[in-house]
C-alpha cells in the first residue's frame, strides 16, 4: 500500500505525520523517495530545505520518529537532485 503523503507536506498539517508512522515502524525505501520526489515538485531547489524545516518541527514537537523520517526525506532528496556522476551513455 502505497502513502500519499500531499496531505502532510502542508505547513499547517505537519503534524499529522506521526499519526501515519506509528513509532518504531519501520518506513519502505519506495514511500520515503515517493515523498521526495513529491517534495521537489512542488518546492524544486527549496525541497530539501523544506524537510530539514520539517524535520525541525517534528523535533520542536517533541515527535522523534516524525523527524527520523523527514530527515530520511531530506537525504533522499539529497541524493535525487545530486549531479549525476560516471560515463554518459
Amino acid at each position: 500500500m502505497a502513502l500519499d503523503f500531499s496531505d502532510y507536506l502542508r505547513d499547517d498539517r505537519s503534524a499529522m505525520i506521526a499519526d501515519c508512522f506509528p513509532p518504531r515502524r519501520m518506513i519502505p525505501s519506495l514511500d520515503i523517495y515517493r515523498a521526495a520526489n513529491l517534495l521537489i515538485r512542488q518546492h524544486g531547489a527549496d525541497a530539501e530545505l523544506i524537510a530539514a524545516q520539517r524535520a525541525d518541527l517534528m523535533l520542536e514537537r517533541g515527535d522523534r520518529e516524525g523527524q527520523r523520517v523527514w530527515v530520511q526525506i531530506m537525504r533522499a532528496i539529497g541524493e535525487l537532485q545530486a549531479p549525476r556522476q560516471g560515463p554518459v551513455h
